[in-house]
């Protein structure tokens, strides 16, 4: 939730910005599987799954830094 900005257009800002709205969505996970099945079955939002996947990859390499 720290991506989010609603004057952005960039796609982290933008998903945060969703993720943030949406009351079901997992934002506690660190699920790859459980965090894109919801983006496809069950978000009440349209969201780029190759976006999604490019975010997940940024976020992990920032795990491995810390």
């Amino acid at each position: 939730m720290t991506q989010r900005n609603p004057k952005s257009n960039e796609p982290v800002a933008i998903l945060a910005d969703y993720a943030f709205d949406e009351s079901d969505f997992p934002k506690q996970s660190d699920n790859f599987d459980e965090v894109s099945r919801f983006l496809e079955e069950s978000a009440s939002f349209a969201f780029s799954m190759s976006d999604f996947d490019a975010i997940w990859e940024d976020y992990l390499g920032h795990l491995w830094i810390k």
